[in-house]
């Protein structure tokens, strides 16, 4: 910026008085305007965990399955992170290690208290919502969390100044869901197009993430096939045995690597990606190639796959389960959940994809068997150590 000084010019007689300014024409300095005048907030050191890229990135959700995934991707490239979380604090405490010492920060929170909301936005330039439930409860329902919530937090991000929101909906939202077990479609679908309305009406240069069914750690997309309650003993109950259900699940680090690609891309802004998987499997082909990797086939376990519109128990297994165990339902098992299951992924051919964001996506067939060992049916006994592990046939890619 150029030096401006004010010097005042007296003539000899006292009634003539003349003021001038006369600019130093030397810029020895720039002259661009900075977003920020506080120094730590610039980049520092040499890139990776222990520098600082110049991202402060407040995560909603942080106690979530797909949040971890995303701080810790967002941790090694340097981001300072301000997770809040609702309930325990001891539920964030393993994120703390997802990034350096006095880079991670946690702060409570509620969904419908504003005032914690622009506390935790205030000196974020990024802040991502991954908040979500799969079912409602006394507290939340789909509306209050993917609508209302979503809307709140996307207009104090506005507010507080924030550059980037990056929104997740889900894949197959619709603000009209077609049904397929239940009459009136399911209420999650609906929600999350409408939380992906209110959301642009806020925020209208928001990235929003529609991802496909999502597996990985700790995920509820495998263990939740897996778990016995979803079962009838060694039988698989699918709507139309799954056969008429085509989906396209992701790796939960697929999706990270698109947060992180999406935030450090400027013209991702005010776009849909679509979260989803190289290929497109038929719903029973996925859940017979699980039980197949974990030795639960016919042969060796009885396993076996049928048409649940015909079996009676297992309806009424599913409404007492949710009746009787509503604000945490008894394996994931509830209506909703069997609704979303059976809604074939519709990907939109011009909605660009995590391919778009240049991330390397991985193949069903390739990551299922080290994400289903711990569930193998006898991996303790009946081989020798040394006895090579039997790979199971992969699943037919659907047309």
């Amino acid at each position: 910026m150029s030096n401006a000084i004010l010097i005042s010019l007296r003539a000899s007689k006292p009634r003539a008085g003349v003021v001038a300014i006369v600019s130093n024409p030397a810029r020895n300095f720039a002259t661009e305007d900075v977003d920020y005048t506080n120094l730590s907030l610039y980049k520092r050191g040499s890139g990776g965990r222990s520098s600082f890229n110049g991202i402060v990135a407040t995560v909603f959700g942080s106690t979530g399955f797909i949040s971890r995934y995303v701080c810790n991707k967002l941790g090694k490239i340097g981001t300072q992170l301000i997770l809040p979380y609702r309930g325990d604090n001891y539920d964030p405490m393993r994120l703390k290690v997802v990034g350096d010492l006095g880079q991670v920060y946690f702060h409570p929170y509620n969904l419908k208290d504003e005032d914690s909301i622009r506390k935790v936005v205030q000196y974020s330039n990024v802040v991502i919502n991954l908040v979500g439930r799969d079912w409602e409860t006394r507290n939340f329902n789909f509306n209050q969390v993917h609508v209302e919530g979503a809307r709140r937090l996307a207009r104090i991000a506005k507010e507080a100044g924030v550059e980037r929101f990056i929104h997740f909906s889900s894949l197959n939202a619709s603000e009209d869901p077609k049904g397929v077990i239940l009459k009136n479609g399911s209420k999650f679908l609906k929600s999350k197009a409408l939380g992906e309305i209110a959301v642009w009406e806020e925020f209208p240069e928001a990235t929003i993430f529609r991802p496909a069914d999502v597996y990985g750690q700790e995920d509820r997309f495998l263990r939740y096939y897996l778990h016995n309650w979803r079962r009838q003993l060694q039988n698989m109950p699918l709507w139309d045995k799954g056969e008429k259900t085509v989906k396209q699940p992701v790796h939960v680090s697929d999706v990270a690597s698109g947060v992180v690609a999406a935030i450090r891309d400027p013209d991702s802004a005010g776009k849909i990606f679509q979260a989803v998987g190289p290929k497109r499997y038929l719903l029973s082909e996925l859940v017979d190639y699980i039980y197949r990797v974990t030795h639960r086939d016919r042969d060796n376990w009885g396993y076996r796959r049928y048409d649940m519109k015909w079996d009676p128990f297992f309806q009424l297994k599913v409404t007492m389960t949710q009746k009787l165990s509503y604000s945490w339902p008894l394996g994931h098992l509830h209506w909703e959940k069997l609704e979303r299951d059976h809604v074939t992924d519709d990907v939109k051919a011009e909605l660009p994809t995590l391919e778009d964001l240049g991330v390397s996506l991985t193949a069903v067939e390739d990551q299922l068997p080290w994400e289903l060992r711990p569930w193998i049916y006898g991996q303790y006994h009946g081989h020798d150590a040394d006895d090579p592990m039997i790979t199971a046939t992969p699943p037919k890619v659907a047309v």
